[in-house]
């Protein structure tokens, strides 16, 4: 099975400027060579046939790409409106300012087939696509946020996948996402 960095991928874990909330101590290089070379601690199910969800034990001093909103932090949220690229909709997004989470015990890396890219526009030159990665305490996935789910039942035109929303899954990432937030250094 090979693994590559999709472009879709690259700007969100991988920035120009490094930020603090992003994959640390190695290159965009590195870390494809590091999932093609290793074996995932384990394999999940993705949302979707054409996702998989690689875990690995993070190798990197990256932190959790989550904190739990607290009495004490709350007042360090803030929002706004963001678009993942240039040719997506903005959408309303919050984020902890001045808040800096624990190194993360996992890498959860987030992985599209090549059919499913393919259909979405992006053609990679192996088995599987890096569509994100989630940086945990624990080896599970962090539930998709609520938004990405409706951005993906409005259909891949939109910058969705086409998959319906899951009134179930919808409820369940709603109910973390009321609880955490993600942060930005």
């Amino acid at each position: 099975m090979s693994i590559v960095l999709t472009e879709f991928a690259r700007p969100r874990l991988f920035p120009r400027t490094p930020r603090a909330n992003t994959i640390q101590d190695c290159s965009a290089e590195q870390f494809v060579q590091h999932l093609n070379t290793h074996a995932p601690f384990k394999e999940l199910d993705g949302y979707a046939p054409f996702c998989k969800l690689h875990v690995y034990e993070n190798w990197t001093s990256t932190r959790c790409l989550t904190v739990p909103i607290t009495a004490a932090n709350q007042h360090q949220l803030r929002s706004g409106y963001e678009a993942r690229s240039r040719d997506e909709l903005p959408v309303l997004v919050r984020w902890f300012e001045g808040v800096e989470s624990p190194v993360a015990n996992y890498l959860v890396v987030i992985l599209y087939s090549a059919e499913q890219l393919a259909k979405e526009g992006t053609g990679i030159a192996a088995d599987w696509g890096i569509v994100g990665c989630i940086y945990t305490a624990g080896p599970e996935e962090v539930p998709m946020a609520p938004i990405t789910m409706m951005r993906n039942a409005l259909g891949v035109e939109e910058g969705g996948s086409g998959v319906p929303l899951d009134r179930e899954a919808y409820a369940r990432a709603v109910a973390f996402w009321e609880a955490n937030a993600n942060w930005r250094g």
